[in-house]
């Protein structure tokens, strides 16, 4: 099937009701623009800053004491200043009784199947109310750190939000994490009080959280105050207070809202940490809120009566995106648990039974079900579904094709991409334009997204791979880094390779249409004989054999070059051997180039990755060259890397 066929266009009357085509109407009537299309709608957003994040806080119903000023020092990255002398409260907006009825749903949740519970608004509004009275009981004050250790569970939701009304600073991380992944990173932003779960369930077993909290707790000698949410049973510690009495206690308590500098800390958030100690990366209250309304509004199109979903754990950064979707009047459906317990269909289940009607997910998860063979069309209808959302990895052609062929056919699929470092995105989807199989649909509105040659370090032709960047500064990059004197961290980790311009390190090309195409990360780029190749590239056409379930793609220093290697995890009961080599190089070499075609292959039982599901190129690569891992606790499955060391394979 060819790479640029549409494979779901939306109706007229889908692009009439779109928030987007609204929001259009209201800057056409005010500044006389003459905008008709989406595509048009970006180009003046990113040729007139100030007046589209201006206008888009009236759109998305902002509450704050917004002042004069909207944009400062346009011209420095970093140094742009925006909203200076505006005031806002994070929780106050999510709060917002605007399109709600007390009794509407606020919140369903899933933990794997084993709970199920609904909180309407006017239950998750006293619930943070007694919550954030408690805190300030706590001496809990604005700029303090609270730390979330949580499962995605509601009471995670209601710490932040309780932390947020005071101006507290949030920060979480999910369960799964080990003693010392967590000191790496609560152990830097020194939290005054600690949130967490007394147990989690995944993939059908209970498993505790308190003996981890003791050594925490033991290590982090800011922790003054520890909350424990009773979970899989009653547990608690002996110096804690239990959730449900922080309930109890106070039950009447109203919320007051701390309204902040905008440019205040909301979220302090971690980088992968695969290189080193994780960086801790601080973004601002208004910057998060008015970045994430503009992508759930514009991009997503979320009106009130939808219900929200999207399959991650308080430790990635969707976490964040997700919540904020509460300020829109939507429904938040939260899952914990496998996403393949207690059966391959359970989240799709979910979306059934909710009305479930933006269901949102990983790369790697939907090419798991095209991998299994999974056919939804002829058991779950999924009527109220209007939009599939993907990301974490470059969804390939082939997952596109499975979506729209035994998911849903009537349904928006948008990939989108951006990442922790801006707490949102830099390429999203719309209703209004088609979807192109391979092709994430558009850039982020506001967003001056640009694709760079390398070579003249300037835009690229289109259709030309290079670096993703953005030219112009925008209000979700990050405040600054924790404990970063002079911004050092921060310039080296964006600014280092272009002055005054952000490089994101993703390797992309750009269609005729608008839409980006992803090719991996460009610091993970493979180059034999100087040529450079996007692992995305190998991915896809290896991934399409029914004997690989996954693959991992690094390139080795060798004989002054540089070769590539690729291990494969096959489907159960395979062994590699040299038929299925030479299967699997003849179709990288078929449908890419010579280039392409990996010097070794080698089998795998297991592909390490992040806590969030991304697999490790780089750490990989340092394993095979017998480099140190600087933090393997940032992995889910650390002890998979031992299969890469001293491989006598790579020895010739």
């Amino acid at each position: 099937m060819e790479s640029n066929k549409a494979l779901w266009t939306p109706t007229t009357t889908q692009i009439e009701n779109a928030n987007s085509t609204q929001f259009i109407k209201i800057l056409n009537d005010k500044f006389d623009s003459k905008l008709t299309k989406f595509q048009e709608l970006h180009r003046w957003s990113v040729e007139n800053p100030e007046s589209f994040w201006d206008e888009l806080w009236y759109f998305t119903g902002v509450i704050g004491d917004k002042g004069k000023h909207i944009l400062e020092n346009e011209h420095l990255m970093p140094g742009a200043t925006w909203f200076s002398d505006s005031k806002i409260n994070f929780s106050e907006n999510l709060l917002n009784d605007k399109n709600r009825k007390l009794d509407a749903d606020a919140i369903v949740y899933w933990g794997e199947d084993q709970q199920k519970r609904t909180l309407s608004f006017a239950e998750l509004k006293q619930q943070v109310a007694s919550l954030s009275q408690y805190l300030r009981d706590k001496d809990i004050q604005a700029g303090d750190v609270v730390a979330g250790f949580m499962p995605n569970m509601p009471e995670a939701v209601i710490g932040m939000l309780a932390a947020s009304s005071i101006g507290a600073v949030w920060t979480s991380c999910s369960p799964d994490f080990g003693v010392q992944g967590v000191l790496d990173r609560f152990g830097q932003v020194k939290p005054k009080l600690l949130i967490t779960a007394n147990a989690y369930y995944y993939n059908g077993k209970t498993h505790d959280c308190l003996e981890k909290i003791k050594t925490i707790d033991a290590a982090i000698d800011s922790i003054e105050n520890i909350v424990v949410v009773p979970y899989a049973n009653e547990s608690t510690l002996d110096n804690s207070t239990a959730y449900p009495q922080i309930l109890k206690d106070f039950a009447e308590a109203e919320i007051e809202y701390t309204r902040m500098p905008f440019n205040a800390p909301q979220y302090i958030m971690y980088s992968s940490g695969t290189t080193g100690v994780p960086k801790c990366i601080v973004h601002g209250i208004g910057g998060s809120l008015l970045q994430h309304l503009k992508e759930h509004i514009l991009h997503v199109d979320v009106k009130p009566e939808d219900r929200v979903f999207y399959f991650t754990t308080c430790g990635w950064m969707m976490w964040n995106w997700l919540v904020s979707c509460l300020q829109t009047g939507a429904t938040l459906m939260l899952y914990d648990g496998s996403p393949f317990y207690p059966n391959p269909t359970i989240l799709f289940d979910y979306a059934e039974q909710e009305n479930i009607s933006v269901f949102g997910t990983s790369a790697k998860y939907i090419d798991g079900l095209r991998k299994e063979s999974l056919d939804f069309t002829k058991t779950h209808p999924l009527n109220n579904l209007k939009s599939i959302l993907s990301t974490g990895s470059v969804l390939v052609p082939e997952s596109f094709d499975y979506v729209y062929q035994n998911i849903k056919k009537d349904v928006c699929l948008s990939s989108i991409s951006g990442g922790t470092d801006i707490m949102s995105c830099f390429a999203l989807g719309s209703p209004t334009l088609p979807v192109v199989r391979g092709e994430l649909q558009t850039k982020g509105l506001g967003m001056s997204v640009e694709v760079w040659d390398d070579s003249t370090k300037s835009e690229a032709a289109i259709n030309t791979k290079g670096e993703l960047v953005c030219v112009k500064p925008f209000p979700s990059m990050p405040i600054y880094f924790w404990n970063d004197a002079e911004d050092k961290k921060y310039r080296d980790a964006y600014f280092a390779k272009y002055d005054n311009i952000w490089c994101h390190g993703d390797y992309v090309s750009e269609t005729e249409t608008g839409g980006l195409i992803f090719y991996g990360r460009s610091d993970t780029i493979l180059n034999p004989g100087g040529v450079r190749i996007g692992t995305a590239e190998i991915y896809r056409q290896v991934e399409k054999l029914d004997e690989v379930k996954e693959s991992i793609v690094v390139g080795q220093e060798w004989d002054n070059d540089v070769r590539v290697v690729l291990f494969v995890k096959l489907s159960d009961g395979l062994t590699l051997d040299d038929d299925l080599i030479k299967k699997i190089k003849l179709q990288i070499r078929s449908n890419t180039t010579p280039r392409h075609v990996p010097a070794k292959v080698l089998q795998v039982n297991d592909i390490p990755r992040t806590k969030s599901g991304k697999i490790v190129e780089i750490a990989v690569r340092c394993c095979i060259h017998g480099e140190a891992i600087k933090n393997s606790e940032s992995l889910a499955n650390p002890e998979a890397l031992d299969e890469y060391k001293g491989r006598v394979e790579l020895t010739s």
